[in-house]
């Protein structure tokens, strides 16, 4: 105990000095030149009136309507620059049909909005011009606008969703969710990201934060005023009944709290990552010996020629990917090179490797074995049962330079096992190994020549997809797969997971009597620093720098 307490004495003075460094010169000069500079060009260009194209009229091909976004302080004097003198703006949020005009030419006849701040997308005044979408069209307005007013300026990527950010519009977690929505593939990434939109994420991050900021008050409150109020430890017979009645005393009902959140976190952490396959997509290895088919299966799901199919073994020496759409589940097709026992080839083994490595990071793997030569295929199975799946704890302790180790949580209900060229059995049977076969997701007998078999193992894989991402039994269903998924980013994970050790730290000092009251004091600030991340409470200047730089020009 005593090792544990001067940990975390040096931890809290760790955590004094960073936050010390941070406002000292011991941050490198270029560092902070480039903060000072950045600080006073942002404070610069946030003064500025800034416009884009948002939408349409893009220079591979015209379309119908082009959607230019103008926002800042000059919106309003720029919109009626460019329509006749004396013309009103249009009331505010409806749309007013406006001629629009530059140097006496006409330039569009466009459908206008103008909002005021603060209600807009960006808290500043932000104009709408809905025009034709031809190059011409955009082309012009564009120009008109630049040389309307010399504060106007073209947006950078991102601009719009950063002045929201910095005008209290949006928090982090709704700039990410912006960021997903506008690059969902799938019906389940439209669905997560709406509702992490909506705010419903922030405001449960928020009402954890609120908690331990009360815990975190009352810590500080006995900690300055209640010193007076302590017990000591010769002041009972039973130093156990001391002990409880000295917690009592100085936490009151916070320990009870902090559990109970805790253990709320906790059940977030252990969504086997619901809300990050549905955003990153379901990666699916297919891995098998040479011939059995990998590419063949691969091509039949891609429904066209992804994948080079050959009767010479070892066709296929790198991963290839495919993205597919099941049940509305953005998923990863990888196919991969075939693994032999034994192989002198150094091309192959590297080839094998890299399959290794895929099947190792995969959510879901389809073995595929040549029912011809099934044996060979079980042989297979069963190294990647024993290479690629591996307990939480995990046995890193693998020195085949094939293999990999330090994998993921997978298990063997990971893994459909896939018994290829059904068709070219005389019996149509082949037996299984109980013992490599018991665990497994499925089994289904198929031929990519034929197609038979090929729908039932679909309607199966999706219906395995759908039940990773809505974490529920396959036969179960819930309102849309993903649904009420907390954790959508890994950044996310990181940081809830460090709130959560900081908790299980505080529940131990909080049970060491007075002596430890600050220390405990500092988990909570700790952790509720950690949740502060998430949001965007704490600064994340460095997340919402790369975040912004991903955005398209116009959002």
């Amino acid at each position: 105990m005593t090792v544990f307490l001067l940990s975390c004495l040096f931890r809290r003075q760790v955590y004094a000095f960073q936050l010390t460094r941070r406002q000292t010169s011991f941050v490198p000069r270029a560092r902070i030149l480039s903060r000072l500079y950045s600080t006073i060009n942002n404070d610069l260009m946030e003064d500025d009136t800034i416009f884009a194209l948002s939408s349409g009229g893009s220079a591979a091909q015209a379309t119908a309507v082009a959607i230019i976004r103008i926002s800042g302080t000059q919106a309003p004097a720029i919109l009626q620059s460019l329509t006749t003198p004396g013309t009103l703006l249009p009331k505010p949020r409806y749309a007013a049909l406006r001629k629009l005009y530059y140097k006496e030419q006409p330039l569009d006849q466009a459908l206008v909005l103008y909002f005021p701040g603060p209600n807009s997308f960006t808290g500043e005044d932000v104009v709408e011009l809905h025009c034709h979408g031809s190059r011409a069209v955009v082309q012009g307005v564009l120009e008109a606008i630049s040389d309307s007013s010399k504060l106007a300026r073209y947006a950078e990527a991102g601009e719009f969703t950063q002045r929201a950010w910095r005008n209290g519009k949006m928090d982090v977690l709704q700039v990410e969710a912006l960021a997903d929505l506008l690059t969902a593939d799938t019906n389940t990434q439209r669905l997560q990201a709406l509702q992490q939109l909506e705010g419903k994420l922030s405001e449960t991050y928020q009402s954890w934060r609120e908690k331990l900021i009360a815990g975190l008050a009352h810590a500080e409150a006995v900690i300055d005023f209640g010193d007076d109020e302590r017990f000591g430890d010769d002041d009972f017979e039973d130093p156990e009944v001391g002990r409880r009645l000295q917690q009592e005393s100085v936490w009151g009902g916070v320990i009870d709290q902090m559990q109970s959140l805790c253990k709320e976190m906790e059940v977030q952490l252990s969504d086997q990552r619901r809300g990050e396959l549905v955003r990153e997509g379901v990666r699916i290895s297919i891995l098998g010996p040479p011939n059995a088919g990998k590419s063949s299966l691969f091509n039949v799901l891609a429904q066209r020629d992804a994948a080079i199919v050959s009767d010479t073994p070892g066709t296929t020496r790198d991963v290839l990917e495919l993205t597919l759409n099941l049940g509305g589940v953005k998923c990863i097709l990888q196919d991969t090179a075939g693994v032999r026992t034994e192989t002198e080839d150094t091309i192959e083994r590297e080839g094998m490797k890299r399959a290794f490595a895929a099947a190792s990071q995969a959510d879901l793997i389809v073995s595929m074995v040549d029912s011809t030569d099934y044996q060979a295929g079980i042989n297979i199975l069963n190294r990647v049962l024993t290479e690629c799946i591996r307990s939480e704890e995990g046995d890193d302790d693998n020195d085949d330079d094939i293999g990999v180790s330090g994998v993921g949580s997978l298990t063997p209900e990971s893994v459909l096992l896939v018994r290829n060229k059904y068709d070219l059995l005389s019996d149509g049977r082949t037996s299984l190994d109980p013992a490599t076969t018991n665990d497994l997701a499925g089994i289904f007998d198929i031929s990519c020549v034929t197609q038979e078999g090929i729908d039932h193992f679909l309607e199966s894989l999706t219906s395995l997809v759908l039940s990773r991402v809505s974490g529920t039994e396959p036969s179960s269903s819930s309102r849309y797969p993903g649904e009420g998924a907390l954790i959508t980013r890994a950044r996310h994970r990181q940081h809830a997971r460090s709130a959560v050790d900081a908790l299980n730290r505080f529940d131990f000092l909080s049970r060491q009597g007075t002596i430890a009251v600050d220390m405990a004091a500092e988990e909570l600030r700790l952790a509720a620093s950690e949740l502060g991340r998430i949001t965007g409470a704490v600064d994340v200047e460095d997340v919402l720098d790369k975040l912004f730089t991903d955005f398209c020009i116009g959002k």
